[in-house]
C-alpha cells in the first residue's frame, strides 16, 4: 500500500491490575486507549516535508475507528505532492476489521480496500489505478488477529512493553503478512518544540525483507506513562533518501 512505507507498528495489549482503593486523582492523566487527535510534523533533510493527522475515536460494539491523512508541504510538495486518506476499522484489541485508503501520490492516484475475515482468516484485498484504469484483487490467509500497521502501532501503546522486552505480531500491508519483532531499547529523554518527555525508545523490525524489502530501521519514541504518547517516528534509510521524521505537535483528547 503506498502510504505505509511512512507509516507508520506493534504489540499485544497487555492487562494490568490495580487494587484501587481510593479513585485517582482528577488530575492524573488518563490511560491509553481512550479519543484523541494527535498531529505531526513530518521532517526530511532539516525541512517541514509534511504533516499527518491521526484521529481515534470509539465506534459501536467496542471497536475503534482510527483516521489518519498525510500531506506534502512546501518544497516537498512541489517537487513530490502527496495527499493520502486513510481509515481503519478494528476490534477492542485493535486487530483489523477493515482499511481503506485513498493515494495520491505525484502522478498516481489510487484506491485500496482491505477486508479481515478474523473467523475465516482470511484477507481480501482490493485496489483500483485511478490513471491507468486497471484493477486488482487478492486474498491473503491471515491469524485470527492481525494488525495493519497503524493499528500496530496503537497496540505498541496499549501495551507495557519495557526496555529489554521483546513481542511479535502478526502485520499486513495488503501484501503480505509478517511476524514483526518488536524490541524495547531503552528510557530517553527528548525535548521536542520546548517540550521534554521521559520516553522508552522501541525497534520495529518491518523492513530488510520483513514486511518490506527496503533497507532501514524504524525507531519509535513513547511517553512512558499512562498515556504512552507516540511522541517521535524516525524512518532512517540510506543514500538517497535518508531519514524522515514525525514529531508530535499537537495533542487533543476528543
Amino acid at each position: 500500500m503506498h502510504s505505509s512505507r511512512f507509516l507508520t507498528i506493534h504489540l499485544s495489549l497487555a492487562l494490568g491490575l490495580t487494587t484501587a482503593q481510593q479513585p485517582p486523582p482528577a488530575n492524573d492523566p488518563p490511560k491509553f486507549p481512550y479519543a484523541e487527535a494527535l498531529a505531526f510534523r513530518v521532517g526530511w533533510r532539516m525541512i517541514t516535508a509534511g504533516n499527518a493527522t491521526l484521529r481515534l475515536t470509539p465506534a459501536a460494539a467496542a471497536t475503534w475507528q482510527l483516521n489518519m491523512d498525510l500531506a506534502s508541504a512546501g518544497f516537498v510538495n512541489q517537487l513530490y505532492h502527496v495527499s493520502d486518506s486513510y481509515k481503519l476499522s478494528t476490534n477492542a484489541r485493535f486487530c483489523g476489521a477493515s482499511v481503506s485508503l485513498d493515494a495520491q501520490e505525484g502522478k498516481h492516484h489510487s484506491l485500496t480496500a482491505l477486508a479481515f475475515d478474523n473467523e475465516k482468516h482470511k484477507l481480501t484485498v482490493s485496489g483500483r489505478d485511478l490513471i491507468a484504469n486497471t484493477t486488482h484483487k487478492a486474498e491473503l490467509d491471515i491469524p485470527p488477529c492481525a494488525y495493519d500497521i497503524v493499528g500496530a502501532l496503537m497496540t505498541l501503546r496499549a501495551a507495557q512493553l519495557e526496555p529489554g522486552m521483546k513481542l511479535v505480531l502478526p502485520v499486513t500491508d495488503g501484501k503480505q503478512l509478517a511476524n514483526v519483532r518488536v524490541e524495547g531499547l531503552g528510557k530517553e529523554k527528548l525535548v521536542l518544540n520546548g517540550k521534554s518527555y521521559n520516553t522508552v525508545r522501541y525497534e520495529t523490525f518491518v523492513f530488510n525483507n520483513m514486511l518490506y524489502r527496503r533497507k532501514g530501521r524504524l525507531l519509535v519514541w513513547m511517553t512512558d506513562d499512562a498515556q504512552r504518547l507516540p511522541v517521535q517516528m524516525r524512518f532512517v534509510f540510506g543514500f538517497p533518501l535518508g531519514d524522515i521524521t514525525l514529531e508530535l505537535e499537537k495533542v487533543e483528547k476528543l
